[in-house]
């Protein structure tokens, strides 16, 4: 065969065999071989989505470092408010060279009794710490707050004796909100108060001031999946009441003193997500008059909880 004579003198002219001339050591087999299932969007470097994941994970730690944080209640009547609550403060902080009022002196004796240290500090780092809120030349630092598991909140509703009543929240992302929300919670006789454990807000010092110091007294916990666990509770017997504007029962036609309750709030802006709102027994709305469209979400709460605890007031079943 031309080229690949083996006679004496015979030379094989370079470029002109068709083919590799180096064996491929198996290689061009092995390229026939699968090479398993594609891996997830999200476990692709360079995909959108794993970038995506990836910034989630880095907001989720961000958070959960924030959250380990203390907080810092600012302001007289909150700090007072807090003390007399038996909110577990860790430092009292007293801005240096301010009016003293029967508010001040009543919060440096609550934390002296409660053996709280009490620190006084120049005005401006107080400003800092505060993150320049209006403290009123006093600050609470409370320890990160501790979350109860949602079956806390079903033993302390058969320690109280009372029939089941619970506020979960969907999507509540403004910490005023929350604060108020577990506010009315406590005045009306809930049990405890139901949080998703992303897209929501938590117990910033923020919250611990609208809550009034309620928030130490009533247990706050936190669900992994929203969801599911109102799915859980349904089937424990309780009832899912949805609050939203557009229900589809009017609050006066509903009867809220019988069952176990849960009351569940939509966020301030979309209301509730579809898949809490389909696992609702019913969406309640609250007549309002013409003009009005909606009420903020913890002003809901209140006139909703106070039927609810009204209701049971006639019913004996408080």
């Amino acid at each position: 065969m031309a080229g690949n004579s083996q006679r004496k003198g015979a030379i094989r002219k370079t470029g002109t065999k068709k083919g590799a001339v180096v064996g491929s050591g198996g290689q061009r087999r092995k390229a026939l071989e699968g090479k398993g299932p594609t891996p997830r969007a999200e476990d692709r470097p360079g995909h959108k989505a794993y970038r995506a994941a990836n910034a989630a994970n880095k907001r989720d730690q961000a958070r959960q470092k924030k959250a380990d944080r203390p907080e810092l209640i600012a302001g007289r009547n909150p700090v007072v408010e807090a003390l007399r609550a038996d909110v577990p403060g860790t430092a009292l902080y007293v801005a240096l060279n301010i009016d003293i009022d029967d508010r001040v002196n009543e919060a440096v004796r609550l934390a002296g009794d409660k053996g709280i240290s009490i620190l006084e500090i120049p005005r401006e780092e107080l400003d800092r710490k505060t993150n320049r809120a209006m403290h009123q030349g006093l600050g609470l630092q409370v320890p990160p707050f501790e979350y109860a598991h949602p079956d806390d909140l079903m033993q302390a509703a058969r320690d109280s004796g009372s029939t089941p009543l619970f506020v979960a929240l969907d999507g509540v992302t403004d910490p005023r909100n929350l604060g108020a929300v577990i506010r009315s919670a406590a005045a009306f006789g809930a049990q405890g108060v139901l949080l998703p454990e992303r897209r929501s807000a938590g117990m910033t010092a923020v919250a611990w001031r609208t809550s009034a110091g309620t928030a130490a007294k009533l247990p706050i916990a936190v669900a992994t999946n929203l969801t599911r666990q109102l799915r859980a509770w349904a089937s424990d017997g309780l009832m899912i009441v949805g609050l939203d504007a557009d229900g589809t029962v009017d609050i006066d036609a509903l009867d809220l003193a019988a069952d176990p309750l849960v009351v569940v709030l939509g966020s301030e802006g979309r209301g509730l997500s579809r898949l809490v709102r389909e696992t609702c027994d019913a969406t309640v709305s609250i007549p309002m008059a013409a003009g009005v469209e909606s009420l903020n979400a913890s002003v809901a709460a209140g006139v909703l909880l106070a039927e609810v605890a009204r209701r049971r007031r006639i019913a004996g079943r408080v």
